[in-house]
């Protein structure tokens, strides 16, 4: 009998009776518990994350920058309401930790007290950061915890940008200022340069008047110098002079005390004397016709009082001292008597001879009547002018003195002002070459002031000076400079369409495996009849083969029509889950075949080594190197790889790949299941009594 004739009577037997039939339409819809009440429960969880319980607490009290009024966490609580990516509860801090312990909610975001102040505090002198506080449990369940990690950290990002925009506005408004104050720099560099230069020139000036002034500093070195010896012999005259005016003061005042007592006595007498003389030349000058009678006697008066003053003379200024004023006065009033002697004399001898010259007589009677009238005018006044004369020699010896002294200190002061000016010469040497190089130094100054107010010029040229605009437009793209340009070339439109190329094979494998607990895997009429063994392994796979059709195509239908799975090659999508169907089968039938009872343990075994290594969840490099390992070798791996390419969208170069493998392996366990089947024709007593029965 021919394979499909025995197949057809393997399958022929689902129809006898009903608890075979209802086998069969549970044998044929299996898959669908697989792979339909899967994916449907995983269909599309994120676009019903409204639906989770979340609790959120804005503590929040704001905060005040730059004179405005700050509620971050206010914003952000309303944003998320807003969004309704969760069930929002707005509780307390308590209530919130108590839900999140108990299960009531899955998770929390709290907004601290201090969160506007942290993030106004961009502005001030202790910038800080301000967090979002997020509480999680994961024994409510790890993959709300991972989904709120994702979420909160776009709500961070939200936050940190907004912050971000402010803080850059500040930075752009601050520009604007360095702008305007480096524009009023240039100008008052240009100023600078402008004084500078002036200075340079002033500095030459003094440089030029230094180099005078060490000439002039020189010459007064010189200058004082000589001067200096002068004081010194100065000082020495001097001292001389007041050693001379001291030894006269001790002698006058020594002749003062001696004559000033008799000038003091006999003042009346020398002045009476001195009229007399004085009257009578005046007599005599207008009697000379009475001379005869008078001369004799006016000559005796007069030597009488000649002999007088020569013996005061004598007695008080013939002394070995300096004459004073007084003794001057004296020797006058002497010398007078004595001419008055020799007129009276020669008047005396003109009257006796009477041959004298009378003209001559007249003069030297006028001369006589003048000094005498002089004399005894300051006859009443010689003691004082005696003590007058010793008074001022006692003030010219202090005068004396005081100028040895002086001289004295202007020799010591010339003496220091000659060490001085020597130190001015130095020190102006040194000025001078300290104002050339002041000058060189203000030229370089100048130089670089010149270059400070083009620099400067430049610079705010060069710092931007942004109107609101620009300062918008800058502030938003550098508060999030970098965004995400994702560009999908073969999007998933949900979650369940992203793992449908997993649970998909996985339900195919179920029904095999579940197809072959009712179905043998070789027939056992064929095995008895003795057909070849190619023929009993084809009557075994092909019943499971058409079964697996079957269950390929109610479980797409259901997918697409009830679930909504939408493929970019749905025909090839379904064309290839025939083969995989048929692979699955193939292998399933080997297993079974081969090992009898324990060939079910294996099919499982495989199954979840195959879906452990398959990367239908996680990329397969993510897991352990003993599935990376696996990975290549066995056919659903392909299987998963082809049906993403089939779903979403892309390149059929594994699809033609997973074609080429899964008939290998389907050739290959129909020829490992044919080998089976011929040593099964051969009774042993292990198939007589097996170990283990299933």
């Amino acid at each position: 009998m021919r394979s499909p004739k025995l197949a057809a009577l393997e399958l022929r037997r689902f129809g006898r009776g009903k608890l075979p039939r209802a086998a069969l339409v549970a044998l044929l819809l299996l898959p669908l518990l697989y792979g339909a009440l899967y994916l449907w429960s995983f269909w599309d969880p994120y676009g019903r994350l409204d639906r989770i319980p979340v609790a959120l607490v804005n503590d929040d009290k704001g905060a005040t920058a730059d004179g405005r009024r700050i509620a971050a966490g206010d914003e952000i609580a309303e944003g998320l309401r807003d969004s309704a990516v969760f069930d929002w509860r707005e509780v307390d801090s308590a209530q919130a930790r108590e839900g999140v312990e108990d299960g009531t909610y899955y998770l929390s975001l709290t907004m601290p007290a201090d969160f506007s102040r942290r993030i106004a505090s961009s502005s001030g002198d202790s910038p800080a950061t301000s967090a979002l506080q997020v509480r999680t449990n994961d024994a409510n369940n790890y993959i709300v915890g991972q989904i709120s990690r994702t979420v909160f950290s776009e709500v961070r990002t939200a936050a940190s940008t907004k912050t971000s925009r402010s803080f850059l506005d500040r930075i752009f408004i601050s520009f604007s200022d360095i702008h305007g104050r480096t524009v009023k720099a240039a100008d008052g560099a240009d100023k600078l340069k402008g004084g500078i230069g002036k200075a340079e020139q002033g500095s030459k000036d003094l440089a030029d008047g230094l180099k005078d002034a060490k000439s002039g500093s020189g010459k007064l070195t010189k200058g004082l110098t000589k001067l200096d010896k002068g004081a010194g012999d100065l000082e020495d005259g001097s001292k001389k002079v007041a050693d001379g005016t001291q030894t006269l003061a001790d002698k006058v005042n020594g002749v003062s005390g001696r004559v000033a007592p008799y000038l003091k006595d006999n003042e009346k007498t020398i002045g009476d004397t001195a009229q007399l003389v004085a009257d009578s030349a005046e007599v005599v000058r207008g009697h000379l016709s009475t001379l005869v009678k008078t001369a004799p006697v006016a000559a005796k008066g007069a030597r009488t009082a000649a002999e007088t003053l020569d013996a005061v003379y004598r007695t008080r200024c013939e002394t070995p001292v300096l004459p004073d004023p007084a003794c001057a006065d004296l020797k006058k009033a002497k010398d007078a008597t004595a001419d008055v002697v020799l007129v009276a004399d020669d008047v005396d001898t003109l009257v006796a001879d009477q041959d004298g010259d009378l003209r001559t007589m007249r003069t030297n009677l006028a001369a006589l009547q003048k000094q005498a009238q002089a004399l005894a005018d300051r006859a009443p006044h010689l003691s004082e002018d005696v003590a007058d004369a010793v008074s001022r020699i006692n003030e010219l010896n202090k005068g004396a003195t005081k100028v040895a002294a002086g001289a004295k200190k202007l020799n010591t002061g010339i003496g220091t002002a000659k060490t001085g000016a020597t130190e001015l010469d130095k020190g102006v040497t040194k000025l001078r070459t300290g104002a050339e190089d002041l000058n060189g130094g203000i030229f370089k100054l100048v130089d670089g002031s010149g270059k400070l107010a083009g620099g400067l010029h430049d610079g705010a040229e060069r710092i931007p000076d942004y109107d609101k605009k620009d300062r918008d437009a800058r502030t938003a793209v550098m508060a999030d400079p970098v965004r995400l340009a994702s560009h999908d070339l073969h999007k998933a439109p949900n979650y369940g369409t992203g793992f449908a190329p997993y649970f998909i094979p996985l339900s195919l494998w179920v029904g095999a495996m579940v197809a072959y607990m009712l179905i043998a895997p070789m027939n056992r009429r064929a095995l008895a009849a003795g057909a070849p063994a190619w023929r009993i392994a084809l009557a075994g796979w092909l019943p499971v083969a058409a079964i697996g059709v079957l269950q390929t195509t109610a479980l797409m239908a259901v997918l697409h029509w009830a679930v909504g799975l939408e493929m970019v090659r749905a025909a090839g999508t379904v064309g290839f889950l025939f083969l995989v169907a048929a692979c699955f089968t193939a292998i399933v039938q080997w297993l079974n075949a081969r090992f009898g009872p324990a060939g079910r343990i294996l099919v499982l075994a495989l199954l979840m080594l195959q879906l452990t290594s398959a990367g239908g969840t996680y990329p397969v490099q993510t897991s352990p190197d003993f599935f990376n390992a696996l990975h290549p070798y066995l056919p659903m791996s392909y299987v998963v790889e082809a049906l993403r390419r089939l779903i979403t969208g892309g390149g059929l170069g594994p699809v033609w790949q997973a074609c080429v493998v899964l008939t290998a392996f389907t050739a290959g366990a129909l020829a490992l299941t044919a080998l089976s089947a011929r040593r099964r024709q051969v009774w042993t007593l292990d198939r007589l009594h097996p170990e283990l029965t299933l």
